[in-house]
């Protein structure tokens, strides 16, 4: 008896073939991958919708909207000239309008009034020519020391520190005038080539614009 004969029929009903009952567990597949086709049509269908009405609303101009705002939002550089350049710029003397007091702070003879004659030369007037006083001779082991009164600090000796970039530019305090000093030291040998602090100058008298970050949101 085959094991497929069911008992008590003495083998006369037998499987055969390749046909059988299908099992339930295949159906209820069926019908969960059909909910699972359906949901997702369902909230396809109701995003599609959404979207009609937000285009019904808003005269379809979202796209256009949002990209314009985007753009909107992008940092911009934009040149524009510093204020405090300005008018700094305008407050700085002709080298016709600075007056040069040149002393020899070293032990090279002549040399305050070859300084002096340069100077002359590039435009400025000249004062006093000669030795430095007592607390400057032989003290100053740079370029050049330029001192003016306090009201220089950013009108004469900016010009004057073109001809001599190296100088250390001091104020002092109670000076009256509007001279300023010169005072050569060890390390000096000549001024700057005349054709660059001519360039400096000009630079002084018109700054170069600043970018500025713009922002348009």
């Amino acid at each position: 008896m085959s094991m497929l004969t069911p008992p008590g029929m003495g083998g006369q009903y037998r499987i055969t073939g390749d046909k059988y009952p299908r099992m339930r567990p295949r159906r209820r597949r069926a019908r969960l991958t059909l909910s699972v086709v359906a949901t997702v049509t369902a909230l396809g269908l109701v995003g599609w919708g959404t979207l009609q009405l937000i285009d019904v609303f808003t005269g379809g101009g979202g796209t256009a909207s949002a990209a314009g705002s985007a753009g909107d939002c992008v940092k911009q550089a934009a040149a524009s000239p510093s204020p405090a350049a300005g008018a700094s710029a305008a407050a700085l003397p002709k080298p016709g309008q600075i007056t040069v007091n040149v002393y020899n702070a070293t032990t090279r003879t002549g040399l305050a009034k070859d300084t002096a004659d340069a100077l002359k030369k590039r435009g400025f007037r000249i004062g006093d020519v000669g030795n430095a006083p007592a607390k400057f001779d032989s003290k100053v082991k740079g370029t050049a020391v330029l001192l003016g009164p306090a009201s220089a600090l950013k009108t004469s000796l900016p010009v004057l520190a073109t001809q001599l970039p190296a100088a250390d530019q001091r104020t002092e305090a109670g000076r009256k005038g509007t001279a300023v000093d010169l005072i050569i030291g060890d390390a000096f040998k000549t001024l700057t080539p005349q054709a660059t602090a001519a360039k400096a100058i000009t630079a002084l008298s018109n700054p170069q614009p600043k970018a500025a970050s713009k922002k348009g949101c």
